[in-house]
């Protein structure tokens, strides 16, 4: 059958066609690179609130600003609960179709999310050499939980020491000196018996063993002058001497001594209680401090924890951590927002609006938190008290052997197991699951 149009036609009829897809697909690419533009690269982040206030509209406040100033990029502020709810969510989130590029979680979070392949070395994402000047420029301390294996995989942000609050008006009724909180041990208990003595209704201390025990726990070892882990994740110390001593310790602040409630004290009302005046002293994360200050009817004061063989705390709190299933454009992007989040500037407007640390020296140079301090000097004792901080407990298989050791805190606490019973048996349990990593 012959054609019934002539070759030639038919020939410019596939060049036109050809033309005009091409043409086509040169616009598509135009709209896209356009869109792409207009709307930027979005980032999803799960951020933790792990203890109260307004810390979401301080969040969305700063991820607003970082918008602002860049355009291009949209952040989703994921609020998934306290630090335990954010891994879960976070990692459950890279096994869906909508993973995280981004995340806050637990600086001790490190060894699990190494393991599980989930997240990348900063060391990996910057190259000038402002970018490494940049990831070294935070305090040392704070980033001993995000360093392992010669590379940085978290930088800090939500950062905190364990600090005491106490009630000034209390100690002024108890005749004790506002001024002079006690510096040891032997005067926790000495002003805790004089409190009790004088107030009806009102505890010398309280130290909150719900939520993170072994946290407050790692201050009473460390002031004990003694750490619970090695430096590589693979060890723990929980049977120590001086690890035992402290529980001991602990343990007889509310049933021996009778200046603390006996058995456990609850994390999420332990400021409450402060607020309300049932206790004259509370050891608690120092990312409670604004709120306190906006508060306390009452005058208070901040200290450094007291002393046994040395002062004492760990860091807390929680680390950025850039996920591995992220394309190079969000890393890139998530690497600007971290900047931001914890440029100079911004880190001083979180401490100042959260209590919780600036995390670089930088960020106290700052004329805003210069001055800050300067009226209300409690805002510097968690950072200034870095210079006795030692790393969060944080192992491999960390989830399980903080909730070995949490068990034996609370066992001894409530009294149904000895502290070195209770201490021996988490060694134990701790040593068959780490001897795999050693």
């Amino acid at each position: 059958m012959e054609h019934l149009v002539p070759n030639n036609l038919n020939r410019r009829s596939v060049m036109n066609v050809n033309k005009i897809y091409k043409n086509t697909l040169v616009l598509i690419s135009i709209f896209l690179g356009y869109f792409s533009y207009a709307f930027g690269i979005e980032l999803n982040m799960y951020y933790p609130v792990a203890v109260g206030g307004p810390l979401t509209k301080i969040v969305d406040g700063m991820v607003a600003e970082f918008e602002k100033q860049n355009p291009d990029v949209k952040v989703n502020a994921i609020y998934a609960g306290n630090y335990n709810d954010a891994r879960i969510k976070a990692l459950a989130a890279l096994k869906s179709g909508k993973p995280a590029q981004l995340s806050v979680m637990f600086s001790i979070d490190i060894y699990e999310l190494i393991e599980q392949d989930a997240i990348v070395p900063f060391d990996d994402l910057v190259n000038t050499y402002e970018e490494k000047a940049w990831l070294y420029s935070f305090y040392p301390t704070l980033m001993e939980n995000g360093v392992t294996d010669g590379k940085v995989w978290g930088i800090p942000f939500q950062r905190s020491t364990i600090v005491m609050y106490y009630n000034k008006d209390i100690f002024r009724k108890s005749g004790l000196n506002p001024d002079q909180p006690p510096q040891n041990w032997n005067e926790l208990v000495d002003y805790g018996k004089q409190i009790v003595s004088k107030n009806s209704n009102t505890w010398g201390v309280m130290i909150p063993s719900t939520g993170y025990p072994y946290w407050m726990f790692g201050a009473l070892t460390m002031q004990n002058n003694q750490v619970l882990m090695n430096g590589d994740g693979n060890e723990t110390y929980f049977n120590h001497p001086s690890v035992v001593e402290a529980l001991q310790f602990w343990k007889d602040l509310g049933s021996k001594h009778n200046v603390m409630p006996s058995g456990t004290i609850e994390w999420g009302t332990l400021r409450k209680n402060f607020l309300e005046g049932k206790t004259a002293i509370m050891w608690h994360s120092t990312g409670n401090l604004t709120t306190v200050k906006k508060n306390a009817k009452f005058d208070f004061g901040v200290a450094m924890l007291p002393e046994s063989k040395r002062r004492g705390t760990p860091t807390g709190g929680g680390n950025f951590y850039i996920f591995k299933q992220s394309s190079d454009e969000e890393k890139k992007a998530s690497m600007r927002l971290i900047k931001f989040m914890t440029s100079p500037e911004q880190a001083a407007h979180w401490s100042m609006a959260t209590g919780y640390m600036g995390v670089s020296p930088s960020s106290y140079q700052t004329e805003a938190l210069r001055n800050y301090v300067k009226d209300f000097p409690p805002a510097v004792v968690a950072r200034d008290q870095l210079n006795y901080a030692t790393a969060e407990l944080s192992t491999f298989q960390t989830g399980r052997v903080r909730k070995l050791l949490d068990d034996a805190i609370q066992s001894a606490l409530t009294g149904n197991e000895s502290p070195k019973q209770a201490l021996e048996k988490a060694q134990k349990s701790a040593e068959r699951l780490l001897r795999r990593y050693q």
